[in-house]
């Protein structure tokens, strides 16, 4: 298999989805603004996001698809069937009680998450609402994460990375045809995402049973797999625990900041996910299988051979985005958001919550291809020990930047890029030091030549870009088309620059064995 040309296709269908996702966020800034109602809806959604992230893209992920792959490559197939069957099932009850006793909890969970809403009945009162439709969204989707990282390992990966697609086409559907018919129009979002969430999982059904191993019900208790995964997911639930607790305390703070801080850091959040989605999520999805596999095999030169190709990757495709996020800030956030209710206040606070994430984008990204550089080697406890420090000392950050230095919301979002950065450190520290990973020859030449491509890039695109003020005065189709030629404009220049340097594709092919 080509995992360069795996990762174009998988980083091709989260591109897709991401592009969906910015309609949806356009059209949400649009209809609701940056203000009381979309605050609501942001923290009824992040709720269940964050839970979704801790039991089924986080500790889940990270201790299932480690044994899924052992028993892939070392047992049979009965074997392998068997231990889905046996995960789904407690998985599924497990996700059942989950929902049931979140819904009723409702209130105490927006009390906890953001405190500083209770000072607003009405807004208090609407995410509660609001989050018991959405609470449903993570039975969907935990069981969407399963399924998942089945066909990843069996290397169906175009499924999973399309999956996100129907949350996106369901909001931007109910904001388009069923807003009006709610008396409450916000209400429609909640809706759109529970029905998101179920369409995802419907989506995946045909293509486990195509390749035979579509989960049936199975509650024996004694199942060997089962107990390994478990006894993984307990210090990867606190590792995963530790990363959402941090996203929980950036929402406690903001809540006692100005209205509107919710949805500005929510919205910078969004364009930082299209880089972290594209590239961290599609490099970590094809990366961890393979590592696993060369783990179980005992190969160790073909182990650290991946990772350096993903952070050679990483680098590359990184790196500019972060750049060009920074330098484009106004632009993006006005082509994309500056429509209808949402104000040049909104613009402006948005951009510098996003120039404040940019800075930690390439640590966010890399923690995506180090992390899994333990999950393979089914070692949580190294990256749990990070996470727990780096918790502590982005809250430090936040103190010193929200309340010494009065950055706001734009404090809050630095301190999740430096907590990044941080992190990232520490993995490839602590990588180094065991002698897990052994760089490849070549790595001060490469960041010299990419440090030129990225001056040249920022360059360019500082002088095309012009005043960004004058964006506000745009209308649509120019901003569209303008922003549109300044991304086509910074790639060239730096391809381009990369090209001259000796940069070639084909000394990023890598192939491995299925």
């Amino acid at each position: 298999m080509n995992l360069l040309k795996a990762l174009a296709k998988v980083g091709s269908m989260t591109f897709v989805s991401r592009i969906l996702g910015f309609v949806r966020d356009t059209l949400i800034a649009r209809v609701f603004g940056a203000g009381m109602l979309s605050d609501a809806f942001i923290v009824a959604f992040k709720i269940p996001n964050l839970l979704r992230r801790v039991s089924a893209e986080g500790a889940f992920s990270q201790a299932f698809v480690p044994i899924l792959g052992e028993y892939k490559s070392q047992r049979g197939f009965d074997e392998t069937h068997a231990l889905i069957n046996r995960v789904a099932t407690w998985l599924g009850l497990i996700l059942v009680v989950v929902t049931l006793l979140g819904m009723l909890a409702a209130p105490w969970i927006v009390t906890l998450i953001a405190p500083g809403f209770r000072t607003d009945a009405a807004k208090m009162q609407l995410t509660v609402e609001l989050l018991r439709i959405t609470f449903p969204y993570i039975f969907f989707i935990s069981l969407v994460s399963m399924a998942g990282g089945v066909l990843n390992t069996y290397n169906k990966f175009g499924i999973p990375a399309f999956t996100p697609v129907w949350l996106n086409v369901s909001m931007i559907a109910s904001v388009l045809f069923f807003a009006d018919y709610f008396d409450e129009p916000i209400k429609v979002l909640a809706w759109a995402v529970f029905i998101g969430g179920f369409l995802q999982l419907a989506f995946q059904v045909p293509f486990l049973k195509q390749i035979g191993l579509l989960p049936k019900l199975d509650f024996k208790r004694d199942d060997e797999g089962v107990w390994r995964i478990l006894k993984l997911m307990g210090p990867a639930v606190l590792g995963v625990s530790v990363a959402q607790i941090s996203l929980i305390l950036n929402t406690i703070f903001a809540s006692f900041l100005k209205t509107g801080s919710v949805s500005w850091l929510y919205y910078a959040d969004r364009l930082m996910e299209f880089p972290t989605g594209v590239l961290g999520v599609a490099l970590g999805t094809i990366l961890l299988p393979s590592l696993s596999k060369a783990y179980a095999g005992k190969d160790d030169s073909e182990y650290s051979q991946l990772l350096d190709w993903g952070l050679r990757l990483t680098f590359i495709l990184a790196a500019p985005a972060a750049v060009a996020l920074a330098v484009l800030a106004t632009p993006l956030v006005t082509a994309l958001f500056y429509y209808g209710k949402f104000t040049p206040l909104d613009v402006a606070m948005t951009q510098q919550a996003l120039i404040a994430y940019s800075v930690g984008l390439l640590g966010l990204i890399l923690v995506k291809i180090l992390a899994p550089g333990f999950y393979a080697r089914q070692n949580i406890k190294t990256p749990v020990k990070i996470a727990i420090f780096t918790l502590v000392m982005t809250q430090v950050m936040n103190v010193l930047f929200v309340f010494v230095l009065d950055l706001r919301h734009a404090g809050l979002a630095l301190a999740i890029g430096l907590g990044a950065c941080l992190n990232a450190t520490l993995l490839y520290y602590h990588l180094r030091q065991a002698n897990i990973f052994k760089p490849q020859l070549g790595w001060m030449l490469f960041l010299l030549k990419l440090l030129v491509a990225l001056v040249v890039m920022g360059s360019v695109l500082y002088f095309a870009m012009g005043d960004a003020k004058a964006w506000l005065e745009f209308g649509l189709i120019k901003r569209l088309t303008y922003i549109t030629g300044l991304v086509v404009l910074g790639g060239v220049s730096y391809f381009s620059t990369l090209m001259l340097l000796g940069f070639r594709p084909r000394d990023y092919m890598r192939r491995v064995n299925r």
